[in-house]
């Protein structure tokens, strides 16, 4: 309703700028329009000098925006590199932890092994029965020679890697 209002006061506005005395629903009207002002608009070459100015500045301040981030991916890559090589430096060292616990573990169940015997030895001999304790000193003896055979093949194995 507010819309058809509007209209209306809109249509008999140029009805009496056009000195119309009627309206006629279908007629076009033809609302004369504001003359230009042409002292505000710049000529021709100096907009040019203006667009020139403005596209050489955004031409510059692209080309200094790819070189920073040319040099950020840079660093970027740089950085990717280093964490890389330090993962891998921290992977190695893992992996020589993880073998030097296990050298550790089978130690331990040798001393177990040796001990153990040992305590052997001594209730054979207490209790007199010196065939056992024979038996076990011999078994002593195999177990500390097999341990110096892979502690010097280990060695030759570690010397060849190296």
């Amino acid at each position: 309703m507010f819309a058809a209002f509007l209209v209306r006061k809109i249509i008999t506005q140029a009805a009496s700028v056009q000195n119309l005395s009627y309206y006629k629903p279908t007629t076009v009207i033809n609302i004369p329009m504001a003359p230009r002002r042409t002292d505000h608009v710049a000529s021709k070459p100096e907009m040019t000098k203006k667009h020139l100015k403005v596209r050489e500045k955004a031409k510059r301040l692209k080309a200094e925006m790819v070189g920073k981030v040319r040099d950020d991916q840079l660093c970027l890559k740089e950085e990717q590199i280093k964490s890389i090589t330090k993962f891998g430096e921290i992977e190695r060292q893992c992996h020589e932890l993880k073998q030097e616990v296990q050298m550790i573990a089978k130690q331990s169940a040798m001393t177990g092994i040796k001990l153990g015997v040992m305590l052997g030895i001594l209730k054979a001999r207490e209790g007199g029965d010196l065939v056992q304790a024979a038996n076990l000193t011999r078994f002593l003896r195999e177990v500390v020679a097999m341990e110096k055979a892979n502690a010097i093949l280990a060695q030759v194995k570690d010397e060849e890697d190296s």
